[in-house]
Formats: structure tokens, sequence, C-alpha cells
């Protein structure tokens, strides 16, 4: 399950993908049209500065952008720099693996059953980017 520090980051993210080359957008107006804290979303903003995935202005016309084209960072991408890591269980993370202390990974039915389920997770965010998390109301839901 997404934390909620990387639903915020998701739904900031793919706001400023909306917003993508009309300059920097206000923390404020983040907040308010996605329903993220703001002292919250501080934080989670400053975060993806430092990874570089954002850049700010400060002053008048100040705020938050993306550096690059919403169609060029995954959501992979994203979900691991806010929230970690992706597989289910820490013996299967390709980038935060840890070993199970109360088992032998190569005998493990769940090790087996969370490897197929972190590769098809995988094999979806991998393909999909930010400018897939854009608010689009003309599109139906499913």
């Amino acid at each position: 399950m997404l934390s909620k520090k990387t639903q915020y980051a998701l739904k900031a993210l793919g706001y400023l993908a909306g917003k993508y080359g009309e300059g920097p957008v206000l923390i404020s107006d983040i907040s308010k049209k996605k329903k993220i804290p703001i002292k919250f979303l501080e934080t989670i903003l400053l975060e993806l500065k430092q990874a570089g995935v954002l850049e700010s202005k400060k002053g008048k016309g100040g705020g938050y952008y993306l550096i690059q084209s919403p169609k060029k960072t995954t959501l992979a991408q994203a979900i691991r720099l806010v929230g970690g890591p992706i597989a289910l269980l820490p013996c299967v993370s390709i980038n935060f693996y840890e070993k199970c202390k109360d088992c032998d990974e190569t005998i493990c039915g769940l090790n087996k059953a969370m490897r197929i389920t972190r590769d098809a997770t995988l094999k979806i965010l991998e393909k999909k980017t930010l400018s897939e998390l854009i608010d689009r109301p003309d599109v139906q839901k499913l």
C-alpha cells in the first residue's frame, strides 16, 4: 500500500505535470487544488527538488516546476524517490533488498509469489509516467 506521503507526492507531481511548461506553481495552489496539508507538501516538494525532479523559483512568480517533461519520469522512479521500495517484502526488493531472518528464500513460497507480484507491478509502473497522473475531467471513469 502506498503511504500517505507517497500518495500526496504523486498527486502533487500529477498537478505539476498538468502545469508543465506554464512556469512555477505556488505551493498554496497545489495544496488547495489537491487537498494536501501545506506543511507536509513543503517537505515533500523539497525532497523532490533535492532528488532532481523539481526546481523552484523564489519571489514574485515563484513556485515549483518539473525539471523535465512529465513523459520522462516513470511512476516507478517517483514512488522509489519518495516512498522507497515498490516490492511488498524486503526480501524481493530490487533496490532495497534485505534478507529475511526467518526463512530460506530459495524455497519460500511467499518469496516466490511476491517476486511475481513485484515483477508484474514494475512492468506497469515502469511504463506509466507522470503525464498519466494529470487529472482529465473529460475522461470517463472505468
